[in-house]
């Protein structure tokens, strides 16, 4: 049998971390180094090792990846919250864009392949769904972070895979991270209004799908950049009101807005979404359908009862 890559995750505690931590603990032929800050947040707590982890200190970050030497780090860790990005410039940069570039000078250095996140939000929305070669032309600094990272990443000698995704949706073990899903559903099952963008398009992505991606650009070696989403285009509203018809809530509660209304401290894009191809091809890439990744987050909801 061939060795076991040994993977170090950042951000493991995080929705996409959970979720490739699940997909090793089923059976992949990986030796998991699982970090993030604090305390381990996934239920089972054998069968990897676990490293409280923080990303913005250097010196716990090159002592991890020099003890553990992994063939591959699989970057989930950011600050992802685009209006806090804006009212925190200063922390969105050290968390998008420094700590990555010394995880790119450690890869560099320890041999380790880069596996690292990144978003739609590069883009400004005018003419989605992009291939990964179209222009960035980020609207936010959370997008614009998340783009100095990629230069940098790209710039590197590193082996390195950046993997592009847009609104991932799942459910995590504590339910301590909430996403548009277990919002809406959480907010029409309690009655509540909800007031939803009628003018943003984007392409759903379930959390599951994107941490078999992220393995799959492990075990293939891949190198460059892959578009990772869904495949069911939706605006935002129409995305909520599916919500609403798979669990049978009332979409009377949803109330379409222009994003303008908002008063966001960010711009959005307004229509991004992917084209898939090269993941589907080069990845062997095979994204569920909307309704399919609801019926999972279904599934999982109900053991939690």
């Amino acid at each position: 049998m061939p060795t076991a890559k040994k993977i170090l995750v950042t951000g493991s505690n995080g929705l996409l971390g959970q979720k490739i931590t699940d997909l090793v603990l089923a059976g992949t032929h990986i030796e998991l180094i699982a970090s993030s800050r604090g305390e381990n947040r996934h239920p089972v707590k054998t069968g990897y090792t676990y490293l409280d982890l923080d990303m913005l200190d250097g010196d716990q970050l090159r002592h991890a990846v020099a003890s553990h030497r992994p063939d591959a780090i699989i970057n989930t860790a950011a600050m992802t919250n685009v209006d806090a990005c804006e009212h925190d410039p200063e922390g969105c940069r050290k968390l998008n864009v420094e700590a990555v570039a010394q995880l790119v000078a450690l890869c560099e250095e320890f041999g380790s392949q880069l596996i690292h996140l990144s978003t739609d939000f590069i883009f400004d929305g005018e003419d989605g769904p992009y291939a990964e070669d179209a222009r960035p032309n980020p609207l936010s600094l959370y997008g614009q972070s998340k783009l100095d990272a990629e230069q940098i990443i790209q710039r590197s000698a590193c082996k390195w895979a950046v993997l592009r995704t847009i609104l991932v949706y799942g459910v995590v073990a504590d339910m301590s991270r909430s996403n548009i899903v277990l919002w809406a559903k959480g907010a029409l099952e309690k009655g509540q209004p909800l007031h939803v963008v009628n003018d943003q398009w984007r392409m759903p992505t379930l959390a599951e799908d994107l941490a078999r991606a992220c393995l799959l650009a492990v075990t293939r070696a891949a190198q460059g950049i892959y578009h990772i989403s869904g495949k069911d285009m939706f605006a935002i509203h129409e995305l909520v009101a599916a919500v609403a018809d798979f669990w049978g809530l009332d979409k009377s509660l949803i109330q379409e807005v222009s994003s303008s209304t908002l008063n966001q401290a960010a711009p959005r894009p307004k229509r991004t979404g992917f084209i898939l191809d090269k993941a589907i091809s080069v990845l062997g890439y095979e994204p569920h359908s909307f309704s399919d990744g609801l019926a999972m987050v279904d599934a999982q909801l109900k053991t939690k009862k």
